[in-house]
């Protein structure tokens, strides 16, 4: 049976306490609410269990001085190249945008986890984390619009050169900032489930759209044994966007659904942050993966055929 709302809170929790995956519980809100709660930090919180709390800071921080340049880099390409830019790019300069947004905040987390009770500031750490919580979103686009480009090349050529795109892009960022808001808000009922069930579809689209492109893209050549070279260097790129996704995005898909069979405690100091430091340093790691296939499309010309 799941415990009630008074059993699932470690002792002493902060009325901030619930900054990210459930702070929009109603009942919870009501509770912190409570004078009765004790003002503490996050961290004093914690602090019987503080390792992962300063590994999620330490990786915020990491993720801040190197995913803000590389993603500023990444837009900076994608303007310079607009002449000659893939069909995914436009997706991929939405996903910057929203990286760069999102790695301005570790000054104001470390802030708020260590150091402040004071819940307005959570109003705007709550509001970066929806825009962060969406992003596969973006991804999802990109990995649907390459799945077109190699599965169905017919289809995708037709709609090479038409304004789906922009307008899919205006959907999603309507989509991220709906959630941002109302997240930021905080008081709707299982309202947590919005990201439950987002993270486990979107994941679900993205790994079914890399291993339908890594099986066409597997496929010999008719009277060929071996892979035409351009489609095994679009086979490795596919292959580490796979792993990435799979690195940054299956911890909160596994560990989330079932949070209730966790002790509160386990949960909040750990799990919590594991799951939402592996994905937030996605912001990172995609740029850096961009450049580096920008840089693989520089040395090698014929690369520029996979984009």
């Amino acid at each position: 049976m799941r415990p009630s709302l008074t059993q699932t809170l470690p002792p002493a929790a902060p009325r901030s306490w619930f900054l990210r995956l459930v702070s929009s519980d109603p009942a919870v809100m009501a509770l912190f609410n409570n004078s009765t709660v004790c003002e503490k930090t996050v961290y004093e919180c914690c602090q019987d269990m503080p390792a992962v709390i300063i590994w999620y800071l330490g990786l915020q921080f990491i993720n801040m001085f190197l995913g803000i340049p590389a993603n500023l880099m990444v837009l900076w390409l994608i303007h310079k190249n607009k002449g000659d830019s893939s069909t995914s790019d436009i997706f991929i300069l939405h996903l910057a945008i929203l990286d760069t947004l999102f790695c301005l905040i570790p000054p104001l987390e470390l802030a708020n986890i260590v150091f402040l009770t004071t819940t307005s500031t959570w109003y705007v750490l709550r509001f970066f984390y929806g825009i962060k919580d969406y992003s596969p979103l973006f991804l999802s686009c990109i990995c649907l619009d390459r799945y077109m480009a190699v599965v169905h090349p017919i289809t995708f050529t037709e709609l090479k050169d038409r304004h789906h795109r922009a307008v899919l892009a205006i959907i999603v960022w309507l989509i991220i900032l709906a959630y941002a808001t109302a997240k930021c808000v905080g008081n709707i009922k299982n309202f947590d489930k919005a990201f439950t069930v987002m993270i486990l579809a979107a994941f679900a689209f993205m790994v079914f759209c890399n291993i339908a492109i890594l099986w066409v893209l597997r496929q010999s050549g008719p009277g060929r044994d071996e892979m035409h070279p351009v489609k095994k260097r679009a086979f490795k790129m596919v292959l580490i966007i796979l792993a990435i996704i799979v690195f940054n995005y299956f911890p909160p898909v596994a560990l989330f659904p079932f949070k209730s069979y966790f002790s509160p405690d386990v949960f909040l100091c750990y799990i919590h942050y594991i799951a939402f430091g592996l994905m937030d340093f996605s912001s990172s790691i995609q740029p850096m993966l961009y450049l580096s296939k920008e840089k693989l499309s520089c040395c090698q010309p014929g690369a520029s055929q996979i984009q």
